[in-house]
């Protein structure tokens, strides 16, 4: 039986980003450099294919630095966390190495600078979302006002409208995050923002692509895990962009193939934490069902690189 004709729509840039990419090779050097177990507080990336992976390999994931043993190292994930927990473990003796992605410090290290200068802060993210958690814990509990909406801006009650600053969640929709600076702005106009937006230039960039590519498909995959927040983005904004069915799938196995029925274009992306292998799997899958004819649709090229925290650069 002949295959049906599909044009494939692959956006790029698609998959891991730098700070993923550093995180996980952190974690690959620390079993290198100390052997088996590491332990990792939080999923290393949201990724349970790549958690998976490196569990194989040795790396116990806990939730809490008070999961782990003093005397074996401890990882924290790329998202960031409070300043408690590394407090914690130096208390402790432990050895520890900081994953956080370099563009979330850059966060953190903002949101110290204002509250120094005086200024209250106020977060733009998702309520205990890995990251906000982290960076609200930079500063004493309370002290952050946390914003998911423009409704919530309009609801928020604040010391001194004329010292206030924001920051933002790295891997928020482009879109949805501009109206609610707008609505900052509109409601606080002394209020400070970044001097480059948070937003990573990695998840900025995924999104682009997917605009591009949307308009194009009668249908789009995410491949990225459910806890991915940057994953579930690349959905909505799929959806926003021109393309109705636009679905997050993990891996191959979770296509639903019955609602692609009758489908002649299908648009392929991932988010920062989807490894490459996974994205073919996908491709693969529709090979197997389709004549594929594939088309690139590339808004940006990235060669961002992190280097990895000295004290893994140095022999045991």
């Amino acid at each position: 039986m002949t295959k049906p004709p599909l044009t494939l729509y692959l956006a790029a840039p698609r998959g891991f980003c730098a700070g993923v990419d550093r995180a996980i090779k952190i974690v690959e050097m620390a079993l290198e450099k100390w052997g088996a177990p590491v332990y990792v507080r939080h999923e290393i990336v949201h990724n349970k294919f790549v958690v998976d992976g490196l569990r194989e390999k040795g790396a116990v994931f806990v939730e809490e630095l008070t999961d782990c043993p003093d005397d074996r190292p401890v990882i924290f994930s790329a998202h960031g966390v409070p300043k408690s927990v590394p407090n914690a473990a130096q208390a402790r003796n432990m050895i520890y190495v900081d994953a956080t992605c370099p563009l979330v410090s850059k966060v953190h290290i903002e949101a110290q600078r204002h509250a120094d200068a005086g200024l209250q802060m106020i977060m733009i993210g998702h309520a205990g979302h890995p990251e906000t958690v982290g960076t609200m814990g930079q500063l004493p509990e309370g002290d952050v006002l946390l914003v998911e909406t423009p409704q919530d801006v309009a609801e928020v009650t604040v010391h001194d409208a004329s010292k206030l600053a924001y920051v933002t969640q790295t891997t928020l929709s482009v879109d949805d995050t501009a109206e609610i600076v707008a609505a900052l702005k509109s409601r606080f106009p002394a209020i400070i923002g970044p001097h480059k937006e948070d937003i990573c230039y990695a998840t900025t960039n995924r999104q682009e692509a997917v605009k591009a590519m949307a308009p194009k498909c009668d249908a789009m995959l995410v491949v990225g895990a459910p806890n991915s927040s940057n994953s579930k983005r690349l959905v909505e904004v799929g959806t926003r962009a021109g393309c109705s069915y636009s679905q997050l799938v993990q891996r191959a196995a979770d296509i639903d193939w019955r609602s692609l029925e009758g489908i002649s274009s299908i648009g392929i992306t991932a988010g920062a934490s989807a490894p490459e292998v996974l994205i073919n799997e996908v491709i693969d899958a529709f090979c197997e069902r389709y004549a594929v004819t594939r088309e690139l649709v590339e808004t940006a090229q990235e060669n961002v690189e992190f280097k990895v925290p000295r004290v893994l650069r140095q022999p045991a």
